[in-house]
């Protein structure tokens, strides 16, 4: 059976998957304020499961996940047909992106998929290595800039992951957080803080745990949708009259990602601990 605590010089390990085309570009950043990451018990940090005593702080609860908000950062959750849904949180112009999985009772998943990703970067043009790093062993790695074009050059990435009890939570940094210590600090802060909810149902290993939006955003979007609904209704009716739209024309595309919280933590309440 894996541990579960972790020490500034031992941690457990943890997941990646679903590599290349699912990152997204950032640029440079500088340092900035620090989550506080040490509970009362020295030495001993996150992320947590729900169950385990943790420092009470503002998290915006999406789910399956509890992410600290610090100030300065933005927290997006991102939903697309090819993999699902994830939870970007920006610093300037670092991102690190989030994701849970279901995980074996008596094993972790991080020692096996790290190969499956050095080998998804390699079979796309790139290049990974592995390191020990601020959360145990991490993939550090040169992946296209356009996907599976190499020749369009390169842009690093680092994968960190954690195993918890029956989840792996798996942490992908892009922009100067990939490679700048100072710049990847308040994301790690935010990595380190991260409250997992892994809930009772039984769920095959590798599938991703639920993430949905905070109630208050979640019915502000359906208002939105009634509106516009609403609005598309009424053009509708007012274009019975006019000419037909030209069949070949291509219309609008939209990619929806949905701002959940912004710069102000204070105004926050954090859900409970528990």
């Amino acid at each position: 059976m894996f541990g579960r605590r972790r020490s500034a010089g031992d941690r457990d390990r943890d997941l990646g998957s679903q590599v290349v085309d699912e990152v997204t570009e950032a640029g440079e950043t500088a340092s900035g304020t620090v989550l506080a990451g040490e509970t009362a018990q020295a030495g001993v940090t996150g992320p947590w499961d729900v169950a385990e005593p943790h420092q009470e702080l503002p998290r915006v609860d999406l789910g399956s996940l509890q992410v600290p908000v610090l100030e300065g950062t933005d927290i997006q959750l991102v939903f697309a047909e090819q993999h699902g849904a994830w939870v970007t949180v920006r610093h300037q112009l670092s991102e690190l992106q989030l994701q849970a999985f279901a995980a074996p009772k008596r094993s972790g998943l991080w020692d096996e998929v790290r190969g499956e990703i050095a080998a998804e970067i390699s079979g796309a043009g790139g290049q990974a290595a592995e390191r020990e790093g601020t959360f145990g062993t991490e993939l550090i790695a040169q992946v296209p800039a356009e996907p599976g074009q190499p020749a369009a050059g390169m842009r690093p990435v680092r994968f960190v992951g954690v195993d918890g009890p029956r989840w792996f939570l798996r942490g992908l940094f892009a922009g100067a957080a990939a490679a700048d210590p100072a710049a990847a600090a308040p994301l790690e802060a935010v990595f380190r803080e991260v409250v997992v909810v892994r809930g009772d149902q039984p769920m095959p290993p590798r599938d991703l745990l639920e993430l949905r939006l905070p109630p208050e955003a979640a019915a502000a979007l359906e208002e939105q949708a009634r509106t516009q609904q609403g609005q598309q209704e009424a053009q509708q009716e007012g274009n019975r009259f006019t000419t037909a739209a030209n069949p070949f024309e291509r219309g609008p595309e939209m990619t929806e990602t949905r701002l959940l919280r912004g710069q102000r933590p204070p105004s926050l309440d954090p859900p409970d601990a528990g």
